[in-house]
């Protein structure tokens, strides 16, 4: 007999169509298990409990129904009850697996992650069949991993993929755990031992490629992602990798062709384009390069690292006009991104456009740049705009994070001599010169008219003395 998808539906179809009549209908408990099932994986809680209580209204002896009302307790951080409700199923079934591993749910909900290992270990000493071992180890190395534990759990997602070799979940796992602990060559050492026995496993060789790509021995990363396209030659992800490793071997034709087949595989990616465009420019070819920039931004208008290589192509060609012009557009589209502002500031400056710059510093520090040019810039922008109140004040929000320091000093004491505060003056000035006299010449630089003043002059001279 040939049943339709249709049929597969009907229960959940018969049950829906009962909610809607308030007939009562009779549903084996299977059946009401595949509902709540289907139900919990939509995240439809609210139908989830309707169809448990009319479950066990018609099913009240059934253990599989009451472990998915405890799912529904743990959902609703109910641990107390969910516990409770275990320890009555345990003493009903002492030997059913499935009540210790929703009893470890329940720890591991509650950061009681060693007590749920103990308690899936029970659950594995019960278990019957391979498969269902592969699930619990995993589930053991997650705990581990909530503790930090990474070689313990390593040695459990080995267990899942001895049980299961297309298990990619646990590869992946037992690479992150490698990754974590610093043990690249750990690593390449268990993919390849793995790629012995599966050789044709490109989910292997892809992530062997990225170790080698790390330890930057880009022959041997070259070679893995080569082998990883063999044993699938539509692996996105083999060709993406692959290009950034001719990008190190600087084999620009060749990684370009390699973005480009990932063009033609899948939907166009923002990262290949970009990538594309950065080889071109390497190459030379201009026109090309961005073109493909271009082509970048048109793709993901929210990749910032699109805008920020548009803006630094023109920068790096002198053609201030267009870099701004790029800019511009993405501080519009992400009014919150400091590296735009930061950009966009230092192509304002190159234009001359002052007031425009200080704002791009300014809201670069309001974003939290507090690198010391940035102070900087923003100051000595201030101070050629004759706003030495502002400058001060900024310069004083920078010695909070660079006190002590020379260059912040300098100007400290040539804005204050500029307002006629003589006091603050000297005392910024003499400092300056007892953290460094080499940047005395930021004085002559910026406040040329203090130069031959009698008090400046004494406090350079004497401290250039000193220094001989």
């Amino acid at each position: 007999m040939n049943y339709s998808h249709e049929d597969e539906n009907f229960p959940l179809t018969r049950f829906e169509s009962m909610l809607k009549t308030n007939d009562i209908l009779f549903f084996d408990s299977s059946e009401f298990e595949n509902i709540i099932h289907h139900y919990l994986e939509n995240g439809k809680i609210a139908l989830s409990k309707r169809a448990i209580k009319l479950g066990l209204e018609q099913h009240p002896t059934s253990i599989n129904l009451r472990l998915f009302q405890v799912e529904i307790l743990v959902i609703e951080n109910k641990f107390t009850e969910a516990d409770d409700l275990l320890d009555m199923l345990h003493d009903l079934e002492p030997t059913n697996e499935e009540i210790f591993i929703q009893k470890a749910n329940v720890l591991s909900k509650q950061d009681e992650h060693a007590k749920a290992i103990d308690t899936l270990l029970i659950a594995i000493s019960m278990s019957s069949t391979p498969e269902d071992d592969a699930d619990l180890y995993a589930l053991v190395g997650m705990e581990y991993l909530f503790l930090d534990q990474f070689d313990n759990a390593i040695v459990y997602f080995k267990k899942c993929l001895e049980v299961d070799t297309t298990d990619y979940s646990a590869l992946h796992n037992i690479v992150y755990c490698f990754d974590f602990l610093n043990k690249n060559e750990e690593a390449i050492e268990y993919l390849n031992e793995f790629l012995d026995k599966n050789p044709y496993c490109e989910v292997a060789w892809h992530q062997l490629g990225r170790q080698y790509f790390t330890i930057k021995d880009y022959a041997k990363a070259n070679s893995a992602f080569d082998f990883a396209i063999i044993s699938d030659d539509t692996f996105v992800g083999a060709y993406i990798e692959k290009g950034k490793v001719l990008e190190k071997l600087k084999k620009y034709d060749d990684a370009i062709e390699n973005y480009k087949i990932t063009l033609a595989l899948d939907d166009p990616t923002s990262f290949a384009l970009l990538r594309i465009g950065f080889c071109y420019d390497k190459l030379g070819k201009e026109d090309l390069a961005i073109q493909f920039l271009k082509k970048t931004i048109d793709e993901d208008p929210l990749l910032d690292r699109g805008w920020i290589a548009i803006t630094k192509f023109y920068m790096k060609r002198l053609n201030y006009q267009k870099a701004l012009y790029y800019i511009n557009k993405a501080v519009t589209i992400d009014g919150d991104n400091v590296v735009y502002w930061k950009l966009y500031a230092t192509v304002n400056k190159r234009l001359n456009f002052l007031e425009e710059a200080e704002r791009g510093y300014k809201r670069s520090l309001e974003l939290g740049n507090y690198e010391l040019d940035t102070w900087i810039e923003r100051t000595d922008i201030l101070t050629s705009l004759g706003e030495y109140e502002a400058a001060i004040y900024n310069l004083i929000q920078a010695t909070e994070f660079y006190p002590e320091n020379a260059e912040i000093e300098y100007r400290l004491g040539g804005l204050y001599f500029t307002i006629h505060q003589a006091e603050e003056g000297r005392f910024h000035l003499k400092n300056a010169v007892q953290l460094n006299i080499d940047y005395s010449f930021i004085i002559s630089e910026l406040f040329p008219n203090l130069e031959n003043k009698p008090m400046v002059k004494a406090i350079i001279s004497d401290s250039k003395k000193t220094s001989n």
